[in-house]
């Protein structure tokens, strides 16, 4: 799908005089990926910051063919009709099972043709999305010769296009960006590295961010690992933390929880074996002990997994407490979201153990207003973002006891609300509104593009 700003761009003054800026954003909407939020909202705002913006996206038969209907169409509807989309066209042949769409030398000798493949992808860039890349070259080749591009932003992952970010900055002689909303060479759930070392991954990243313009990462564990690995590009790199959309969750009402009914707790996300669900279960069992929660409920809301294998697992680890009050309730659009913080007293902050871990969940979280258990390691990037929030309650370990204790004491805070509680709550919320975090952010890569003018 294409989409241009022309009509806006009659009202708004001359084309060329704005920034023109190619996004190289392979999860963007319709994706249902966990990055597409940023990915989203960082066109949107530089949209409505007055850039001429196009993103180059994943073919739209990636999310609902190849992985299944792994779209939420009601975010795609939020995408600011300023920006342009380009789908380049993709080498789907890591995800193709039909027989029927294979070679001849693959279908005869698949494993032959399959190593041989791999191989030679390997030395180009170890990445299987690597055939995203040459619809990416001819794509953004046709753009800039349609009007000049000023600078060129990467999101990753997958982290091909930080390599093909570097490219089209050397052949265009413009600056580019690269956005770390994950990490690249480090396992930030394990704290370890997730490719060899010195292997042709760190390679490749050694190369990117040696001519960066600009390296942007989710929070500051992450920036000082790379900073220490790579001190080089260490003055380059910045920290532009997750937000939230006010126009997509709303301002919440003030509510103290229902007295006549039992409370009701919620996890919002995707739920993954990398989370501490035993522990987390095993809290809310001793919590429900207590009298504040008898009763009570844990709704799990969310995608179970990013692919389809994920799901029986899980779901079975999820039904094996039932008798506890743990329910399931599936996936929701992005647009329901309000509709489901609303009808909940308490959320769980549950995420996997690691410094580098923030989650972009916990800003919605604190948008609601409502009280806060967590569920992870006391030291991860997340515990950042959450001091001083009013309502958040997190002990100073990671085991059964202190995250029943926490339970107790969200039950008590939804009990007993009170208004200047649930105000202060959204006061520090509001520190972290997407334009909040964007608009410094935004102002540098203007700098940028102007000096590239």
């Amino acid at each position: 799908m294409t989409r241009s700003g022309s009509a806006i761009d009659a009202a708004t003054g001359a084309e060329g005089s704005r920034p023109r800026i190619l996004y190289l954003s392979f999860y963007f909407p319709p994706s249902r990926a966990s990055g597409v939020f940023r990915a989203r909202a960082t066109a949107n705002h530089l949209a409505a910051a007055g850039w001429d913006v196009t993103a180059l996206a994943a073919p739209r038969e990636f999310f609902t063919h190849y992985l299944r209907g792994a779209v939420d169409e009601t975010l795609e509807a939020t995408v600011d009709p300023r920006v342009r989309i380009e789908r380049p066209p993709m080498d789907m042949r890591h995800w193709e099972t039909d027989l029927s769409k294979f070679g001849a030398f693959r279908a005869n000798f698949p494993i032959v043709a399959d190593k041989v493949h791999m191989a030679v992808r390997n030395r180009i860039f170890p990445e299987p999305y690597l055939g995203w890349m040459p619809g990416v070259f001819r794509t953004a080749l046709r753009l800039h010769r349609e009007r000049r591009i000023d600078l060129v932003l990467a999101t990753g992952n997958p982290f091909v296009s930080f390599a093909a970010a570097r490219t089209l900055g050397r052949l265009f002689r413009v600056p580019y960006v690269v956005d770390y909303r994950d990490a690249w060479t480090i396992n930030q759930f394990t704290e370890e590295l997730s490719v060899p070392e010195g292997g042709r991954a760190m390679k490749w990243e050694a190369k990117v961010l040696r001519d960066a313009a600009e390296i942007v990462f989710v929070n500051d564990g992450m920036r000082r690992w790379h900073a220490e690995r790579y001190p080089y590009a260490a003055d380059r790199m910045q920290v532009v933390p997750n937000g939230w959309e006010p126009e997509l969750l709303g301002t919440p009402e003030y509510a103290v929880a229902d007295p006549d009914r039992p409370l009701r707790f919620a996890y919002l996300g995707t739920v993954t074996s990398y989370l501490p669900l035993d522990v987390l279960f095993d809290g809310w069992r001793r919590a429900r002990q207590h009298p504040l929660l008898a009763g009570a409920e844990l709704n799990i809301h969310g995608h179970l997994g990013f692919f389809p294998a994920s799901v029986p697992p899980l779901l079975g680890r999820i039904e094996e407490e039932r008798e506890a009050g743990v329910r399931y309730r599936g996936a929701f659009a992005k647009a329901e979201a309000a509709a489901v913080y609303a009808q909940t007293d308490a959320l769980v902050f549950c995420v996997p153990g690691a410094k580098y871990v923030t989650s972009g969940k916990v800003f919605e979280y604190m948008a609601s207003g409502k009280p806060v258990v967590s569920v992870h390691e006391p030291e991860i990037a997340a515990a950042e973002v959450l001091d001083g929030y009013p309502l958040w309650f997190a002990g100073s370990r990671l085991d059964a006891d202190s995250v029943a204790h926490s339970f107790v004491e969200a039950a008590k805070a939804a009990r007993d609300l009170d208004r200047g509680t649930f105000e202060a709550a959204l006061r520090h919320a509001q520190t972290y509104t997407r334009d909040a975090t964007l608009s410094p952010w935004e102002a540098r890569l203007r700098r940028l593009a102007e000096g590239s003018r």
